[in-house]
């Protein structure tokens, strides 16, 4: 979505730190012995409390299938994304992955983290390391001049020297009135190549990196994505908007 006006981007901004709040609640409570169910339950009075209704709940991909059932997903060890929360309980050497949605006053906004639970082998830690920090390059190049492909080019070429897998059936996106819109944004890609970045849109960048290859497959509840080969998978995302001074996350707790 392309901000209009300064009062829309006020509400992006309003969106992007209720869930800023909501993801700290849940970050704070992911623990060994805690159900993923139990962490839905917590950001779903989170959001609740902030006065914002849940993104996910109830959506429905290309209008097929059957609907999102709870608030956030959470996706552990292999699954990359779109894990349904419920009754597995949570234990040491996991890796967890929470993604996150809002709409507040008619605007969404979409975060996500990966936290792993105790001690892990140093590779793993290197996946989520280098995982977030791809974030981080990616929103540097989210400036009005440069294409969507300087973003996809920017992750993919912090990854590639550590040789791990990066998703290619699922990407960043627009976001604003609706919680996908275009452009799509991939994790990889060719300088100069994409949409424009011009002042106002708003995307939601989200690497998903594995330590293996890069293919998925889908599971039998038609939602929760998983690494093809079984391999670990890490995911972290934000909010942003690119405005005259260059990217700004949306997704953060206020100063």
């Amino acid at each position: 979505m392309h901000v209009k006006d300064p009062w829309e981007l006020g509400l992006m901004r309003q969106s992007g730190r209720r869930l800023a709040e909501v993801a700290a609640r849940v970050r704070e409570a992911v623990r060994p012995d805690v159900t993923t169910g139990e962490l839905d339950e917590i950001a779903a009075r989170a959001i609740a409390e902030l006065g914002a209704l849940p993104s996910f709940k109830g959506y429905r991909a290309g209008n097929m299938g059957t609907p999102f059932p709870r608030t956030v997903c959470i996706s552990v060890n292999d699954q990359v994304v779109h894990g349904i929360p419920g009754d597995r309980k949570l234990q040491a050497g996991d890796i967890v992955s929470v993604d996150l949605g809002l709409v507040y006053g008619g605007y969404h906004a979409d975060c996500a983290f990966t936290m792993a639970l105790g001690d892990v082998p140093a590779r793993v830690r290197e996946l989520l390391d280098v995982t977030e920090q791809s974030l981080y390059e990616g929103v540097a190049r989210a400036v009005t001049g440069n294409r969507v492909g300087d973003v996809g080019y920017a992750i993919e070429e912090h990854v590639k020297p550590y040789k791990f897998g990066i998703i290619r059936d699922y990407v960043g996106h627009g976001i604003g009135r609706a919680m996908h819109e275009l452009p799509s944004v991939p994790n990889f890609g060719r300088p100069r190549q994409g949409q424009p970045l011009k002042e106002g849109l708003c995307l939601a960048i989200e690497p998903m990196i594995t330590l293996g290859g890069y293919k998925t497959k889908v599971l039998k509840d038609g939602w929760t994505v998983v690494t093809a080969d079984g391999s670990l998978a890490a995911h972290f995302e934000h909010t942003i908007a690119i405005t005259s001074k260059g990217p700004e996350i949306l997704t953060v707790l206020a100063a």
